[in-house]
């Protein structure tokens, strides 16, 4: 008897895990929609339905018009059920977003950062600070878990999420276990290509696809890859270190001390250190990274140094999105990141770079579009990380 009601236990989450996920990515939508869409029954619907409006994880979301009969009813994930939190540490500000479960934006904060400062302590710091910010007016509970997208790459292991950022001097920093001195949310510590890529998949370019790559492209590179719907993480979770790949033999040094890495052409400290050697020693005007790229942006229609430096940064780009069809096959190459989203004028001549550089079939088959989630796609993607705990659990509070 105690293995049935074990066996029983477990089918129920699972349908609970199957019902909420569908509502999640493609609500609202009918009793008849979820049976369509998880093979289950219109009974067992109905039954964990009623369980899970009786929770406050779902709610009505008005009647389906029909041309005779019962009109349907549709069904949503309730915002309102809990909330979740998004991190972006990113090498010029760390960005604190808080979301309702509709994903809507309900609070956001942003610290700067020297990026000759970026040490994890200052990081933790504006971390906590913001945490605190976002949820001032938040029930306790009410906040189901916390995810942060940092640079390098993020170890897991059994005393909490390591990050290796060897371009910001991070080695092995046990950034889940100083977050946790100040904070007792649940915490999802990840790349922040790869929530980036979770972001996209979920709500943008991404969606219906199961073959992609999302790059990241920032004052860092990095890239996150879906394969079969799944995001492929290597040996350690260090798939994905796009930017460290060689572009140039002996070429340009890059911050990791290697050469010729992509990041020193693309990335965006590459792309102002170029302009800056373009002329003669003068940097771009601005007060940072994001400031001075834009500038060089808008002097392009007029200065032929600033036309220059973009031009080869595309063909870099392209060359470097050819490496990933070829290496890859994907379906769908997408461009984010606050530097691609700046430098988004050059997508038609990246496209073209990407064609000479790549084999022909494979080129055939893939897209390159950019991002359609904007600056906010690496928090939102964090954001994501306690909601799909919440999924797989079938809706059980942490």
């Amino acid at each position: 008897m105690q293995v049935e009601r074990a066996t029983n236990r477990g089918v129920r989450l699972r349908n609970r895990s199957a019902l909420l996920t569908r509502l999640f990515l493609d609500g609202p939508l009918t009793r008849q929609d979820l049976s369509r869409s998880t093979g289950l029954s219109q009974p067992a619907v109905s039954n964990v339905v009623s369980d899970l409006i009786e929770d406050g994880l779902v709610a009505e979301a008005g009647a389906l018009e029909s041309e005779g009969g019962r009109p349907s009813m549709m069904l949503r994930v309730a915002p309102s059920f809990g909330a979740v939190v998004g991190v972006d540490v990113g090498e010029t500000r760390v960005r604190v977003e808080l979301f309702d479960l509709a994903m809507g934006q309900l609070a956001s904060v942003d610290h700067p950062i020297d990026p000759a400062g970026s040490s994890p302590e200052v990081v933790v710091r504006h971390i906590h600070a913001g945490l605190r910010a976002v949820t001032a007016g938040c029930a306790s509970g009410h906040v189901l878990g916390v995810g942060v997208g940092v640079s390098g790459i993020v170890q897991q292991g059994s005393g909490g999420a390591v990050v290796h950022a060897q371009t910001l001097g991070w080695d092995a920093v046990p950034l889940e276990a100083l977050l946790r001195a100040g904070t007792d949310l649940p915490l999802h510590i990840d790349n922040g290509a790869k929530t980036l890529g979770q972001a996209e998949m979920w709500f943008g370019a991404g969606r219906g696809r199961r073959n992609a790559v999302f790059a990241l492209v920032g004052s860092g590179v990095g890239a996150a890859v879906v394969t079969n719907g799944a995001t492929y993480r290597g040996a350690s979770s260090s798939a994905g270190e796009w930017g460290h790949t060689t572009l140039v033999y002996g070429g340009r040094a890059c911050r990791c001390g290697s050469r010729g890495c992509l990041e020193a052409y693309v990335g965006a400290e590459g792309v102002l250190d170029r302009y800056r050697q373009a002329r003669a020693g003068r940097a771009a005007p601005g007060v940072d990274e994001e400031s001075q790229l834009t500038a060089v942006v808008a002097a392009a229609s007029a200065e032929p140094a600033a036309r220059a430096v973009l031009d080869d940064t595309a063909d870099y780009l392209g060359a470097g999105v050819a490496n990933l069809i070829n290496l890859f096959n994907p379906e769908l190459v997408v461009l984010g990141g606050w530097a691609a989203v700046a430098l988004a004028g050059l997508l038609p001549r990246v496209r073209e770079s990407a064609r000479r550089h790549a084999l022909r079939q494979p080129y055939s088959q893939a897209c390159i579009e950019m991002g359609r989630l904007g600056v906010d796609a690496v928090a939102l993607g964090a954001a994501t990380l306690p909601v799909a705990r919440l999924l797989s659990e079938g809706g059980a509070r942490p």
